[in-house]
């Protein structure tokens, strides 16, 4: 009987070991500070497109901000090559308009390369009459 606990806390604790390795990882995050409040921007759309060889652009993904104004999960890192040009564009209009908000900018497009698996990560800083934009890591 005294064998059964540690059996019991063993086999949890591969099943926890399992799920860990089976989590997905992506190669490209984002995240939105508002500086005019001093807080994240949560609820807003975000658009992940791709340029195609033929110039267009290709819509792959579309997610909206968490509470800590972050998306954590463009791209699965899956094997597959993620290596071109992508944009992604924050609509920003609707969440100041939340707020009784004038805004500039209905929009922001924001245009990089990835070259290579290493991850990418995106973050804006945000106001109502500007941006900054930079890669993170």
């Amino acid at each position: 009987m005294r064998l059964k606990w540690p059996i019991a806390a063993l086999l949890g604790l591969l099943a926890v070991f399992s799920l860990q390795g089976q989590q997905k990882t992506y190669q490209l995050s984002s995240h939105i500070l508002d500086i005019h409040t001093g807080q994240p921007a949560p609820e807003v759309v975000i658009s992940l497109s791709k340029l195609t060889p033929q110039g267009e652009w290709e819509l792959l993904d579309e997610k909206t901000t968490d509470g800590n104004g972050r998306v954590k999960d463009f791209l699965e890192q899956d094997g597959s090559d993620h290596t071109g040009v992508y944009k992604l564009t924050y609509h920003v209009g609707p969440y100041f308009e939340k707020q009784g908000q004038d805004s500039f900018y209905p929009f922001i497009e924001v245009v990089f390369r990835i070259s290579g698996s290493s991850h990418y990560h995106v973050p804006i800083t945000l106001s109502p009459y500007g941006y900054s934009t930079y890669r993170g890591n």
